[in-house]
């Protein structure tokens, strides 16, 4: 029988064995949008690219597909920080929206009963709830952030 522990240990041993195997696919990717990053953008629509600001080619590569093709809604470029570089970059104007996303909440990921909601503490009123996690969970949680779908234990 294994134990809460066990359980954890084996979830973060999945989340490294992940984690490496990312940055492999990262590293492969940057080199493609070095080199030809149109190859990126081939396939199924749409298609998310996530943290293109690591390879801001990447961005005038959507927007000439966006031209060439005349669609709507086909590429979905997510990143979490601005391209480093400062290589000027085409406005979008006409084909690319910005929008800012939030990470998930642990009441909308299904781990928190609502109980204590973040209005109720910001608005400093008395509260009190309980959780149905235990302090690996509530730790495993705090780390992962918002990724809350994101199945760790290869399930």
């Amino acid at each position: 029988m294994s134990t809460r522990l066990d359980k954890y240990k084996t979830r973060n041993k999945n989340v490294a064995k992940h984690s490496t195997k990312t940055l492999q696919n990262t590293q492969s990717y940057l080199q493609i949008a070095g080199v030809k990053p149109s190859i990126l953008l081939e396939g199924e629509v749409p298609r998310l690219i996530d943290e293109w600001q690591m390879a801001p080619v990447l961005w005038d590569a959507v927007r000439h597909v966006v031209d060439m093709r005349g669609e709507r809604g086909q590429f979905i470029l997510t990143g979490s920080t601005l391209p480093l570089d400062s290589e000027t970059m085409h406005s979008g104007t006409g084909r690319i929206s910005k929008m800012l996303m939030r990470t998930m909440s642990l009441y909308e990921s299904g781990e928190s009963n609502g109980e204590v909601s973040l209005e109720s503490l910001f608005n400093d009123e008395d509260v009190s709830g309980t959780a149905n996690l235990d302090i690996f969970e509530v730790a495993f949680v705090v780390c992962r952030g918002g990724l809350a779908r994101i199945n760790w234990d290869g399930e």
